[in-house]
Parts: C-alpha cells; sequence; structure tokens
C-alpha cells in the first residue's frame, strides 16, 4: 500500500542537500543525477535517507572508473544501465543515455540494480538443511551429493523423474546451455516463467500469422495513431515503455484506449477508460468487432489480399450484439461504439496487450481475438501498427526464443524426430545416442515410444508431477526431484498444493542469487538444497529485448561471495553427469576446463536457429552495436551512418543467414513495403498452401523486388530446383544441402543457410507469403469463442458459455466441466484477480530485497471497492482474510478504493514469506530473509489452465473477504 511514511518531524540535524545547492548553481541534468545519488536508487534513495543524499563511494576504491555497459534485469524493455566501476567495485550507475530503449531513463527498479548485485540478502554460499537446520557446505560436496542422489533417481524411476525448471533470468547462452542440459540429461520435463506469463500469447499469435513476438516495438509506437491497450499496466509493469506511448499520443493527438477491470496507473493517462468484467475479453474484442462490420470500417484489400478465413470470424461476431456484449461484459454499447469508431478513424493504431489478457482458461482465444482485430482494421505490417506484446522478464523472449520450453527445442523447433536430428547435427552428437537418453514407454497401442517426442509437464503443472497417480499421466513416474533454477514459486496458483507437493520430493535444489520462497514454503528438515547464482551483472552475455532486438551485458564486477554463473553451473553438473567433453565438443572452453565460453555458445546458437532468425547476429555484431547505441534513430530503430549503418538496433530477428550476410534485422514484421534483404516480411507460410479447396497464401501482395509476384510457398531445395535458383548455390552450401536431405532439405534445416541467402537474393521470404489466419482449425476454439472462467460467480451464462469438457494433454489429466459445474458463487462472492506494482517484480525475491525499493512498499495488501468493504465490515487500511473456493487464504491488509469496481478484488502477486497467516521470516538462512515479506496472493488463487498451452489462470477466480 502506498501510504505515508513519516509525520514529517526531522529525524535528525539537516545537512545542505544538493536539492537546496543546485538552486544556486548551474549544474546540466547528468552532473545532477551523478552528484545526488538519483543514479543508484532514484527518488527511492531520497525517501530512504530522509530526503538527503550523498554520492555512494566504496572507502576502498581509489583507482579510475570504468564504464561497464549492461542490461537492466528486471522487465523486458531492455533499458541500458551505465556502471561505475573502481577497483572492481561498482559504485555508482547512470541510465543508458544513448539507448535508443530508455533514452537515459529509469523506473524505481531500474535505477536500484547495483543493489540487487551488492545486496547484502543475497544467498553467499552453498547450503543444505540438515536437522531443519540451514549448513554452510562447499561447491564441490553440494555438487557431488546433489548429482549422486539424481542420478540413484534416474535409475529407479527414469530421467523423467528430475524437473530442470529454468529461467528468464538467465541470457541468452545460458537459458540455450539449459535447454541443451536437459536434452542431454534425457527429458522435455523443463520449461521457465514464458509458461505462466506469454505462453498463450506465443501460441495464439504463432498460429494466426507465423512468429510468437511482438511484431513492432516500443520505439515504433511514435508511428501510431491510435494506441489501444488491454489486460496491460505497462505504467507500472513496464515504466519506461510509457516515454514511447506518450510521446505518440502528444505528437500525433494519439487516443489512448484503455481496456481493463481495474482503473490502473496506466488507465489513468487513457482517453477512453472501460472496464469490464475479468474473463469477458473474447466478448469485448467481439462487440467492437461488431461495430467496426456493422459500419464497414473494416479494411477490406487488406483481409481480402493478406487475410484467410474472416468470413467465419464475421459468423461468429454477428451474435455479439450490443445488447449481448453488456450482458456479458458490462459494458455498454454506446462506448465500444465510439471505441470501435475511434479505432476506425486513427490508423494505423497499435495494440498491447499483457498478462490480463494471457492468464486465463481461454487465454489463447483472447490473444487470437486481439490479432484479428488488427488485421479487421489493416494493422499489421504497417509502421504504427501491429501488436506489441510487453513481455514481463528481461530475457523471457530470449529463453523462449532458445527453447526453455517442454514442447519445443531451441528456435522453436518441435519435438518430432527431423527437429530432434537438426540439432544433433548442430550439435555434432550421435542421435542415436541422444534418443537413448530419454526413456521409452509402451504404448496403449503396444508399440514402443520414445518420451523424447512427448510434450513434458509444464511448470504450471509441476506439483501435479508430484501430487497425480501415474497411471493417470503419460510421465512413467513421479516427479521425485525438483530444481528451481532463477523460478520464484510464488508466482504459480494453488500453493496450498505447491506445499504439499514440496514436502514429497526427495530432493528440491533452488539455484538463485536469493533464497526466493522456495526456502521457506516447505516444512522440510533435509533434502533442500541452496546454491548462489551469479546475478547477471556478474557475467555477460547477449539477452533479447521484447522487440526482438538482442544486446550485450558486459560483466559489471565479478562474481561476489561465493556465487557462480549459471553456465559455469552447467558445466559442473555435465562433468559430474560424465558427459561435459560431447556436451561442448564444439563450445570453447574458459582456462579451468569446465566454463564454457560465452562467444562460442553464441555461434553455436547462431549455426542452428534458421527458423527465427538468430543466425546473423554474431557476438562482435551485437557488441558494435552497443558501442555505437547514439547512431541509431531513436524511432526506426535504424543506424544513420557510423560503423553500424543501415543496420537496425539490436538486430531483431530474423536477421537472416550468416553474419556475412550483413542482414540488417527485422524492425516490424510483416512489413511489405520494404524489401526481404532490407528487413521487410510477408506472413509466414506455415500452414500449407490451402485449406479445404481455398487459397493460403496472399493473393497478389509482395515484398519490393521479389521474383515472385504473388503469394508463395516455404522454401526447399527442390523449390529452388524448379525456379531454376539453385545454380546460386555455392559448392558448399549445396554439400551441405546434400548431407540433410538433398531436394527435401528445408530452409530451416539447411545448415548453411544457402536456401535462405537464394531465395532473400531472389526477393523472397524464406519461410514463403501467406495470408494470416484468423481460424485455427488445430485448436479445441478454431475460432475464438468466449468461455466463462471456471470459478464464475455469473451462473446465467454457464449454460450459454461453458467451459471445456475435462481432458488429458502435456502428460496431465486436466480439469474443465468438473470444476464449472459446481456453483461457488453463494459462499465465494467476489471476483479475484491479480496483478503488478511498479516497486516489485516477479515473485519479488530480489526486489524485496533491495532496501530502496523496499522502503516504497512495505505491506501486502487486496483492493477493495468501498461499497463492498462497508458491507463486508472491513475498514481501510485493517488487516482482512482473502479466501478462495479451494481453500487457500491469505491474511493482508485492505486498501478500500474505487480502482476496483464493485464485486471484484485485486492483489499484487509480488510478495512471499507469509503462508496463510504465518510469519516465514525465521525459516530462511540468516542474513538472507527479505526486508519486506507478506502473503502471495496465489495461496488463494485456484485451478485452472488454458486449453492448448496449460497457461494458469489467476485473473478471473473467486475470493470472500473477511475481517481479521
Amino acid at each position: 500500500m502506498l501510504r505515508k511514511k513519516t509525520n514529517g518531524v526531522a529525524r535528525r540535524p539537516q545537512r545542505t542537500s544538493i536539492l537546496s545547492e543546485v538552486a544556486n548553481a548551474s549544474v546540466d541534468r547528468r552532473a545532477f543525477l551523478r552528484g545526488s545519488g538519483l543514479a543508484i536508487g532514484g527518488m527511492a534513495a531520497i525517501a530512504a535517507t530522509g530526503g538527503t543524499v550523498q554520492q555512494a563511494n566504496a572507502a576502498t576504491a581509489t583507482g579510475a572508473v570504468e564504464l561497464k555497459k549492461s542490461v537492466c534485469t528486471h522487465c523486458s524493455v531492455g533499458c541500458t544501465v551505465v556502471a561505475e566501476v573502481q577497483d572492481g567495485v561498482w559504485t555508482g550507475q547512470e541510465p543508458g543515455w544513448d539507448s535508443p530503449f530508455n533514452l537515459g531513463a529509469h523506473c524505481a527498479k531500474g535505477a536500484s540494480v547495483r543493489e540487487h548485485a551488492h545486496g547484502e540478502r543475497r544467498l553467499k554460499y552453498p547450503m543444505k538443511k540438515v536437522n531443519g537446520e540451514w549448513t554452510r557446505i562447499s561447491w564441490e560436496q553440494a555438487i557431488n551429493e546433489i548429482g549422486d542422489q539424481m542420478m540413484t533417481i534416474r535409475d529407479e524411476s527414469g530421467p523423467d523423474s528430475v524437473y530442470w525448471l529454468g529461467s528468464a533470468k538467465h541470457n541468452n547462452e545460458q537459458a540455450y546451455l539449459f535447454r541443451k542440459f536437459a536434452a542431454y540429461w534425457g527429458t522435455n520435463n523443463v520449461d521457465h516463467q514464458a509458461r505462466i506469463c506469454h505462453s498463450t500469447t506465443v501460441a495464439g499469435v504463432a498460429n494466426t500469422w507465423g512468429y510468437g513476438a511482438m511484431t513492432n516495438s516500443y520505439n515504433d509506437i511514435h508511428n501510431s495513431k491510435a494506441i489501444f491497450i488491454i489486460g496491460g499496466n505497462p505504467a507500472e509493469a513496464h515504466p519506461v515503455s510509457l516515454l514511447h506511448v506518450l510521446r505518440a499520443k502528444e505528437q500525433n493527438n494519439a487516443p489512448l484506449i484503455v481496456c481493463d477491470p481495474r482503473f490502473t496507473r496506466t488507465a489513468a493517462h487513457a482517453d477512453e477508460y472501460v472496464r469490464f468484467r475479468p474473463g469477458s475479453d473474447v466478448a469485448l474484442i467481439w462487440g467492437i468487432l461488431w461495430h467496426i462490420f456493422e459500419n464497414g470500417w473494416e479494411d477490406k484489400e487488406f483481409i481480402r489480399t493478406r487475410v484467410w478465413g474472416m468470413d467465419q470470424i464475421r459468423e461468429e461476431v454477428a451474435r455479439w450484439t450490443p445488447e449481448e456484449t453488456e450482458r456479458v461484459t458490462g459494458v455498454p454499447g454506446s462506448q465500444l461504439r465510439r471505441v470501435a469508431m475511434t479505432l476506425a478513424n486513427n490508423r494505423p493504431g497499435t495494440l498491447i496487450w499483457c498478462m490480463g489478457g494471457t492468464q486465463h482458461t481461454n487465454g489463447n482465444n483472447n490473444t487470437r481475438a486481439y490479432c484479428v482485430l488488427q488485421l479487421a482494421l489493416g494493422n499489421m505490417g504497417t509502421s504504427g501498427g501491429g501488436t506489441n506484446i510487453f513481455r514481463g522478464h528481461d530475457n523471457v523472449q530470449g529463453a523462449t526464443d532458445l527453447g526453455v520450453l517442454s514442447h519445443t527445442l531451441p528456435g522453436y523447433y518441435g519435438l518430432a524426430k527431423g527437429s530432434w536430428q537438426h540439432w544433433a547435427r548442430v550439435w555434432g552428437e550421435d542421435f542415436d545416442w541422444l534418443s537413448n537418453q530419454f526413456a521409452k514407454e509402451t504404448g496403449a497401442d503396444g508399440k514402443e515410444k520414445n518420451l523424447m517426442n512427448l510434450t513434458g509437464i509444464p511448470v504450471s503443472r509441476w506439483i501435479d508431477g508430484v501430487l497425480e497417480d501415474p497411471d493417470n499421466m503419460d510421465n512413467p513416474n513421479k516427479v521425485r526431484a525438483m530444481v528451481f533454477w532463477g523460478h520464484a514459486p510464488n508466482s504459480q496458483t494453488r500453493m496450498v498444493e505447491m506445499k504439499k507437493a514440496m514436502e514429497m520430493l526427495d530432493m528440491l535444489v533452488v539455484i538463485d542469487p536469493y533464497p526466493t520462497v522456495s526456502a521457506v514454503l516447505n516444512d522440510r528438515t533435509d533434502g533442500v538444497y541452496l546454491l548462489p547464482a551469479a546475478t547477471q551483472f556478474e557475467t555477460y552475455g547477449s539477452v533479447t529485448a521484447s522487440n526482438r532486438s538482442i544486446q550485450w551485458r558486459e560483466q559489471v564486477v565479478q562474481p561476489l561471495f561465493e556465487s557462480k554463473p549459471d553456465h559455469e553451473i552447467v558445466g559442473l553438473f555435465a562433468k559430474k553427469f560424465g558427459w561435459h567433453d560431447r556436451f561442448f565438443r564444439n563450445i570453447e572452453l574458459e582456462a579451468d576446463g569446465i566454463t564454457p565460453n560465452i562467444e562460442s555458445t553464441l555461434r553455436e546458437i547462431n549455426k542452428g536457429m534458421w527458423t527465427v532468425g538468430y543466425t546473423g547476429q554474431s557476438p562482435e555484431r551485437i557488441k558494435l552495436h552497443m558501442a555505437n547505441q547514439h547512431t541509431f534513430d531513436r524511432t526506426t530503430l535504424r543506424a544513420v551512418g557510423g560503423p553500424a549503418d543501415g543496420d537496425y538496433y539490436g538486430l531483431p530477428w530474423p536477421c537472416w543467414g550468416t553474419p556475412e550476410m550483413n542482414h540488417p534485422g527485422s524492425p516490424n514484421l510483416y512489413d511489405i513495403s520494404k524489401p526481404v534483404a532490407d528487413g521487410g516480411l510477408p506472413f509466414r507460410a506455415r500452414y500449407g498452401v490451402e485449406r479445404n479447396g481455398e487459397n493460403l497464401l496472399a493473393e497478389g501482395v509482395y515484398n519490393p523486388g521479389s521474383e515472385i509476384q504473388d503469394g508463395y510457398p516455404e522454401f526447399t531445395m527442390q523449390m529452388l530446383m524448379d525456379l531454376g535458383w539453385d545454380s546460386d548455390l555455392t559448392d558448399e552450401e549445396r554439400a551441405a544441402i546434400d548431407a540433410v536431405a538433398g531436394p527435401k532439405t528445408n530452409w530451416k534445416t539447411d545448415l548453411s543457410g544457402g536456401i535462405q541467402r537464394v531465395a532473400i537474393k531472389h526477393g523472397c521470404a524464406p519461410y514463403g507469403n501467406a495470408k494470416a489466419r484468423t481460424v485455427v482449425w488445430t485448436f479445441p476454439d478454431p475460432i475464438p469463442v468466449h468461455r466463462e472462467p471456471l470459478y464464475t460467480n455469473r451462473r446465467d451464462l454457464v449454460e450459454d458459455y461453458p467451459t471445456y469438457e475435462d481432458r488429458k494433454f502435456y502428460r496431465l489429466p486436466t480439469m474443465y466441466a468438473s470444476i464449472q459445474k459446481n456453483d461457488f458463487s453463494k459462499d465465494y462472492p467476489i471476483i479475484l484477480t491479480s496483478g503488478r506494482l511498479v516497486e516489485y517484480e516477479g515473485g519479488g525475491d530480489e526486489t524485496r530485497s533491495n532496501p530502496w525499493l523496499a522502503e516504497l512498499q512495505q505491506d501486502m495488501f487486496v483492493e477493495i471497492n468501498p461499497r463492498d468493504a462497508n458491507d463486508l465490515g472491513v475498514r481501510d487500511g485493517s488487516m482482512c482474510w482473502v479466501e478462495g473456493p479451494e481453500g487457500g487464504k491469505v491474511k493482508v491488509k485492505a486498501m478500500v478504493t474505487e480502482r476496483v469496481g464493485s464485486g471484484v478484488a485485486f492483489m499484487p502477486f509480488h510478495f512471499g514469506g507469509h503462508f496463510q497467516g504465518e510469519d516465514l521470516r525465521d525459516k530462511y538462512p540468516e542474513g538472507s530473509d527479505p526486508y519486506v515479506l507478506g502473503e502471495s496472493t496465489n495461496t488463494a488463487q485456484t485451478y485452472g489452465y488454458d486449453s492448448v498451452t496449460q497457461m494458469q489462470e489467476t485473473k478471473a477466480t473467486l475470493c470472500k473477504i473477511m475481517p481479521a
């Protein structure tokens, strides 16, 4: 809660502050920030010191100041941090003034990242729990004990009984090594935070037009004539992104429309705020589209040439009259007509969403509906348009691209045999050896199946991998060991069951700079290991921002305490498991013979990531961009002169071909106004060439310079031969193609890049030129439809808009109708939703351990509408219980506010360390407990998973609230 911290009485004699000194002296902004300490802690630093500050200087630092460029480790904007280092000590920081992303700005979190690295609450050395007490151990002992127990579990129950949970906080090289590591261990039970933040985005967007990523960029919003935000609160979750949003609002007079059940800090900037019922996104979008179709405001030519299936969408939208839309969403038809007219009259407009739209049982329907709206308006493939999907963590985009997922390999290659063979070729690995690392099972048909081709358990359901009867799973045995490698468990739902699952494990391993809630949630007395990972400021490597630009972090300081970088820990485990030499056969090692070289790792990534174009971004090119940030245009992101002339900043993927091809990167996906060689692209042809006799390829539109002046399928060697373009291949390229599958070799599996190079030489996109599809025939709902949440208080709508039937996927049975059939609304009448705060990030372990941020936000709370609070007898600032229908309950402070409507309650999800009224502070290793503890909203959150990706439901469940 935001509340007054002092009574205004001076607590000690006041020094003359720099704030008064600047009144009498001329000082530029940079000098002011440097001298004031704002470069360290922002306004949080002033608050924490009672209104006066001193420049931070290390007592023993006397050497020259070195400047190191890094990237903020919080959200996905990708803000540059310039660290000041003296004698190996990080003494100060400034925002990156030359960065085209943050333009010299930082939010509170970014302004205080120095404390993240130097924080005294960090996990300082390896520890294990012995008879209920935390005991210090060596790294050698930790690796040996953990490794021995894991190999015992593997021998007894198979490789799938160990779950390797990765991180959106790893850099690209570490994320890649982590996914490769899981493959060599022999399991697809590997995942990371993307599963519970944007997996429904990736599924919905990739199955609409080809790639599951943000299409444009924060900077391209400068060109938007309208901005539509739904289920996102960038003012708190991605504060620096608001620089770009507000620039468009002010310079273009672009109307800002914010749709959210809660009046957020973002909504405070809106020209039009639309409050709608949580979980009714599809109905809301179709209600807007009803007015667009009714008035003929759609872009008919764009739809004719570049979109497939819109007629089927029209049939569904026709049902969503203003009256029916209001019945389901609560939004008057007159307001939605005004919204529709605003969008129609102000093109191109951009559409922004975040987890408010994704974290639902029908989240993939929501994301596809957003896409359909943009396609209907013709806002795709154009500057100022697109779907700007703000990712949550600093490298959640990169970790997703690099395949830290239970259903893909790096580069979104699937789990089919051909995909595994591709990566085996990249790794120089014997495919049969790799295949034999995985368990095999006999299916119901009597045929043996290799689990390397079966999706693993997603992180959202790992607890069911422990609790579920193996007879009901496609996992051979229960999960017996869990590795939390840079993951906050309090960011997941069903924490009461999570505690039980943790206590049933044979072993729990936490690898993190901070001990996290994992260390204290369970009541175990042994079998828990805490390994201190270095922060990203103590290592180096590449990181991918939300807009697909890749940046390079320099190492700011050496790893502190006894922490180790994640890639070194991978090397230690690979050595322990006996396949270190083959794992790193193509990757150079550091002098210790254990740790992989980061640049060499990136070159192996470049060698195999053809699908999404992570092949042209060599370490040298990325470092060149970081060193010359000032040469890039702040809106187009294109270098104007200088050594990177013509490149787009960070070489946003796809950056086709080899680094030698010098492709500039692709700033805006699906833009056919630019040649492919200059960063342009059509929609991707990944669904075939026809459906039910209808053409799925583009109709008469193509990129400038394309020698195929119409739609075309994805390229293969056979296609080059048919076109007579195969003569453009070099002898080396032809030999590499022949080594794969000859004429059948696809652009995605050609390790030479020759097929890509030749296609682009003739003006074509390697992946084809197709229409976007609005109907995904492989999904449970081919056309996005509204479905009521599992826990809904609108029982009158369940019959008209029921959920799915129970089904089994991702190895586990998943409940839908069997929950929704029960009416919980009488006892649990209030809708519960959750979201972010500007002060904290993710599970909050590191930010709540930061004194600058902890000062700003000291209490976990629930927002309650005044009408509900008065009816319940809950006073503002008093303690209350919030209980969910599955029995989980939390004791939190009440914030009585009209930010939420009547019947809706909101809680942030960054807190942990309390559990159902119990303070767990004494369970942390001494000195590592965060400054601020609190209940997790996810203790009260309930069951519910997306029908395609197993995304958790956190935005539309039920609760009851009572005074404590």
